[in-house]
Order: C-alpha cells, then structure tokens, then sequence
C-alpha cells in the first residue's frame, strides 16, 4: 500500500491517525499543499481531483476520500474497531462522523479558504479555482461557534461522539478542532466537557502525527 499524505492538512491527518490508531506501517509520500504539489501531473495522474488523502491498495484501488480509506482499512483490520462493532454502533459512527464533516469540517474550511491570503482563487481544494467568498467566511465562523455547542452538549451526555468508546467520528472531530486554531476559534473556556474530551484524546500516541 501506498498513502499520500501532507503533514499540515487536516483531512490527512484524519487519515494517519486512523492508520496509527491500527497499529499499521503503510509507505507515506508527502504531498505539500503549500507548494502546490496536489496540483503536479504527478500527483494527478494518482488523483485526478488532486485532493490527499489518498491510499492506493495492494491490488491497485485507489482510495481518494476519508471514509473509503477508514472502510477498507477497517475490513482489513478489524481490530481495534474504530468504526463500531454492532449494527447500533456502526449507525452511530457515521451518523457522528457525517455530523463532524458537515457542521464543523465544511465551516472551519469556509472560513479558513474564504478569508486567508494563501487560498485567494482556491476557496475550493480540487484541480479547479474559485474565488474568495468573504460572506462565507463570516458565516463559517458562526457555524464553528454552533459546532462547539453541539459537541459540549453531547460530550456531556456522552465519553465519546458515538457513545463508550473512541472511534473515528473521534478522530475526526478531535482533528478539526485542533485544526480551528487556524482561523482562531478554540474550545470556549467553559466547555468543560469538551476540553476533557480533547486533552484525553490528545495523550493518545495517533494524535501526535
């Protein structure tokens, strides 16, 4: 197998904390966004909608999203579960991985490509550019702040996202918030639930990577 990552994006880190968390050693190619190397014919001949992660199989397959690279790793390696053992359970991790995706990835990445110098014509990762929007920046910012609460309101209820136990709406969660100190929205200081969230899977050995 063969994983292209870039150390400074959040959605690879996802990726390579899901490979960690596994116990797996997986060949890594770095693909810096910040160089423009997403966008290379190297890269695009790998991934034409020049996005990482990406992890291409044994036999080829080239997984170009999150969840298909969580899926097939998952089938391959069952243990530790990361995404639900049960029926219940399984229904919970995506239904809270999709939760985290929508109401905190999407608006981080609005705010964060929509106001940023760097991302002026690439408000949208992909092999197209789009221009700067800065309504949607200022909207994103208050979908974060909603995102906070939601998280505090479950976490409160909840050990984890998707009920005792740490899987990957964990991870994807965990990732985003820490990403948010980009566009300098952190966990409000009453948050209580949700900063012993993030500090206990933040000791973990993955979220070092």
């Amino acid at each position: 197998m063969i994983f292209y990552d870039c150390s400074t994006a959040p959605n690879p880190r996802r990726a390579r904390m899901f490979i960690a968390e596994k116990g797996l050693e997986i060949e890594t190619r770095e693909v810096s966004i910040a160089k423009g190397e997403q966008l290379s014919e190297a890269f695009r001949a790998v991934n034409p909608r020049a996005t990482v992660p990406v992890l291409v199989t044994d036999e080829g397959t080239v997984l170009t999203e999150n969840m298909g690279i969580a899926a097939f790793l998952e089938a391959r390696c069952p243990e530790p579960p990361l995404m639900g053992r049960t029926p219940d359970e399984k229904g919970l991790v995506l239904m809270w991985n999709a939760i985290v995706e929508q109401q905190g990835g999407l608006p981080i990445a609005d705010t964060l490509r929509n106001s940023h110098p760097a991302f002026k014509d690439r408000a949208i990762p992909g092999p197209s550019n789009y221009a700067q929007i800065p309504e949607l920046a200022q909207r994103g910012k208050d979908r974060v702040a909603r995102f906070y609460d939601l998280l505090e309101a479950r976490l409160t209820e909840s050990r984890f996202l998707a009920g005792d136990e740490f899987t990957l709406a964990d991870i994807s969660a965990f990732v985003f918030v820490d990403f948010a100190r980009v566009i300098k929205m952190r966990i409000p200081e009453g948050n209580a639930a949700t900063t012993a969230w993030f500090e206990n899977i933040k000791s973990r050995p993955s979220a070092s990577l």
